[in-house]
């Protein structure tokens, strides 16, 4: 199982290089990056510059608002950067992002979501064959390309196509198309085993491939600290953010895999914005299926008990105090435990 770096929202492009140095230094194995208050592309264009020895991907970057030419492209420029260790995942956010926020339409997000990939991967064909672009779907078409705008090919295979799924078509897609999926954090043990993994499996029978072609990568909700006082505040920390994600109604179906029946009073609660009352709601018990529950100097084997065998690779998605104040000696050790 490998374990990767999550780069910190906020922390800028020049701030990037030396979280990508700190992380190849402890012993990370990916430096990932996200859409959310950062554009998830520079980042990693200044890091792969000067840090040698990790896999880069986006966890995630929001497809829709770019052209496939475009994320065809940004994705041919760090494969080169990278070293051939460039992981390209995307993600069709929501409806009112896409319409509100990116002012760009939406339209059958699983199927343009298809398209998408296979439009990049007819560019990624014609410059690496030099053959005619020539892409015809229902949303997306590419008939030209000249030698001014092609790059040219690259040394490396084409970048690894991950995906981030919730719903059954997306899940079958990871399977039937992809290079791997990147699981919500909000899961749990039984959801992965029930729905997510059975679903990438049809969708790789689909498409004549074994599954064990996809690789499955999440970040982990951590409830984690080095004494009583912080694993206190990171349990009340993962006790809101749950109640967050589980009042979301496109995330109802982990609440469904374990039984769970508050998901409309959490919905309720959160229109009417009673954020105290929403987290009495989540229990110590939901805490723990959600969230690997250990102090610090236990994580690694906590994680590694529960993942191994479900995710190939794992990120610390820690709250409260979390094991963001550790030394690098200390989180080294998280990091090797993590990994057996």
């Amino acid at each position: 199982m490998k374990v990767d770096y999550y780069l910190p929202m906020g922390t800028g492009v020049r701030g990037s290089i030396d979280h990508a140095e700190r992380a190849r230094r402890v012993g990370f194995d990916g430096f990932f990056t996200a859409e959310a208050s950062q554009d998830p592309f520079l980042p990693i264009a200044a890091a792969s510059a000067v840090t040698d020895g990790l896999d880069y991907g986006t966890a995630i970057a929001v497809a829709f608002p770019r052209s496939p030419m475009v994320t065809a492209m940004t994705a041919w420029g760090l494969q080169e950067s990278t070293g051939g260790r460039f992981l390209l995942g995307l993600g069709t956010q929501v409806k009112g992002h896409i319409n509100r926020r990116f002012s760009t339409e939406w339209v059958s997000p699983g199927p343009r979501l298809r398209e998408y990939i296979e439009a990049m991967r007819a560019i990624w064909t014609t410059w690496q064959e030099g053959v005619p672009l020539r892409y015809r779907g229902d949303f997306y078409q590419f008939t030209l390309m000249t030698p001014f705008f092609d790059p040219g090919p690259l040394e490396y295979p084409f970048p690894k196509v991950f995906i981030s799924a919730v719903g059954p078509y997306n899940c079958r897609l990871v399977g039937e198309v992809c290079n791997g999926i990147h699981v919500h954090p909000f899961h749990t043990v039984e959801y992965l085993r029930s729905h997510v993994r059975p679903l990438v499996e049809e969708g790789a029978t689909t498409a004549g491939r074994p599954v064990g072609e996809v690789e499955f990568s999440s970040t982990v909700m951590c409830v984690t600290g080095t004494d009583d006082e912080s694993m206190t505040k990171s349990m009340e920390a993962a006790r809101q953010q749950i109640s967050f994600y589980a009042s979301t109604p496109s995330y109802r179906a982990v609440l469904e895999r374990e039984g769970w029946e508050f998901g409309p009073e959490l919905t309720a609660l959160s229109k009417r914005q009673k954020w105290d009352e929403m987290v009495g709601l989540i229990t110590d018990e939901v805490v723990g299926k959600i969230a690997v529950v250990a102090p610090v100097d236990q994580l690694g084997a906590a994680l590694r008990s529960r993942y191994d065998g479900l995710l190939d690779r794992i990120g610390y998605y820690t709250l409260g105090d979390g094991i963001e104040g550790l030394t690098e000696e200390e989180l080294a050790a998280v990091v090797a435990s993590s990994k057996g």
